[in-house]
């Protein structure tokens, strides 16, 4: 029996074990319930997802939303006709997931391993972007340095009641409106949570300027992310302006605070590097990336507003490298984010988002990976947990309240990592 066949009949001894608690069917995927539609029934995948007993928050499609949409939300596209999902998904056993996980930490850090530094910090600071929020102790700023002239500010917001010792990392995207961040934030805050909340580079609080970097004494005005290419090389990677705040800035919480658990959320280029990081740091626990990304075979199915083919970080023709070293392509990532003790992820993607990643095509893979991360789990939901849940609420760019409370409902029935 060959590698592949012997890995199905083996994901079926396993998938016989747990059965539809963690395979949701079409109709349920079709009407954004894929998720733990058991448990919003009542049914045995409340054991799965932690055993609270509360029920998932189910909502149906917004169909005065879907009438102003064509039948191209609703069928698959034709670019996934014939495509076989499980030879895409190059992760088979633990050895494959240390491999790609090195792949990818040493084309971004060139060999040099993940960074062990830590921030300077910089105590109960003014932060007018987050004045709205309430039932806040204090707010810290992590400032991280990186190359050529440029850092990273961190906010690092602590709650007013009784932490509950876990960590979530909130990334907002290429410029979007802080509404989602501060309503997600908020509900974290409420829920006792200590909140890091992170900007793109070069975007919000992190615009600055940059050295040139054929004269590092030569300032540039602050880029966009489709003018990096100059400052990629192989002893560089621009990727670090994207990763490297995170990693530092977790080094602090792990070695001052110690959270037992890390959740991370991150919505469009935040939802991209929320995928990214949580694939490469297995220090993060749960990770809810949304509008984030599509693999490269969808990409130009996603029928508005035109093809979704992402930033510079998000395209395989920008950085060719970095995406063969973690695979070729997003979908290793999502299992490299979801398998280990107590790790987990579900995908959020907007049916009817008015910007990226939109469309029905994802339902394609959404099975094929989700029985990827059981079978390497070896079917125990604590060693790994993934999913995707099709929000058609709403046609924004958003985590919408409905996305967000499933996100909420997700991390109150998680069994803590201690």
């Amino acid at each position: 029996m060959d590698r592949l066949a012997s890995r199905r009949a083996l994901l079926g001894g396993v998938l016989g074990g747990v059965g539809a608690a963690v395979v949701a069917g079409p109709a349920e995927a079709a009407s954004g319930t894929g998720i733990g539609s058991a448990a919003a029934k009542g049914g045995a995948d409340e054991g799965v997802r932690g055993g609270k007993g509360v029920p998932r928050p189910v909502a149906p499609v917004n169909q005065e939303v879907a009438d102003r949409f064509g039948p191209e939300y609703k069928t698959l596209p034709a670019a996934v006709a014939g495509v076989d999902i499980e030879p895409l998904i190059g992760i088979a056993s633990a050895a494959d997931l240390a491999a790609k996980r090195k792949g990818m930490i040493d084309y971004i850090w060139k060999g040099a391993g993940q960074p062990t530094t830590l921030p300077t910090v910089e105590t109960g600071v003014p932060a007018p972007d987050f004045a709205s929020l309430t039932g806040v102790r204090r707010i810290d700023r992590l400032t991280v340095p990186l190359r050529y002239q440029v850092s990273a500010k961190v906010y690092d917001i602590v709650p007013r009641r009784a932490w509950n010792r876990r960590l979530a990392l909130y990334h907002n995207g290429h410029g979007e409106p802080f509404d989602t961040m501060l309503r997600t934030v908020q509900a974290l805050l409420d829920r006792g949570y200590r909140v890091m909340a992170y900007a793109m580079p070069f975007q919000h609080w992190n615009q600055q300027q940059i050295a040139d970097p054929k004269d590092p004494a030569k300032l540039l005005p602050n880029p966009s992310h489709r003018e990096l290419p100059p400052w990629e090389s192989t002893e560089f990677s621009a990727l670090t302006f994207f990763l490297e705040p995170l990693t530092v800035t977790l080094n602090y919480a792990k070695a001052t605070y110690r959270p037992v658990s890390v959740e991370m959320i991150g919505l469009s280029g935040g939802g991209w590097t929320t995928t990214v990081f949580a694939a490469l740091d297995p220090r993060v626990t749960r990770s809810y990336p949304t509008a984030g990304s599509l693999p490269f075979f969808l990409r130009p199915a996603s029928p508005k507003p035109r093809p979704t083919t992402g930033d510079w970080e998000q395209t395989k023709e920008a950085l060719p490298g970095f995406y063969a070293a973690a695979s070729d392509d997003f979908l290793d990532m999502y299992v490299l984010a979801s398998v280990g003790p107590g790790r987990g992820q579900v995908q959020i993607l907007n049916r009817f988002d008015e910007c990226c990643f939109n469309g029905v095509g994802h339902r394609v893979y959404q099975a094929p990976v989700r029985d990827r991360v059981t079978l390497l789990a070896g079917g125990r939901p604590d060693q790994g947990r993934w999913d995707l849940l099709e929000d058609a609420t709403h046609d924004d760019h958003t985590i919408s309240p409905f996305a967000l409370s499933v996100i909420l409902w997700d991390l109150d029935t998680t069994n803590v990592t201690t």
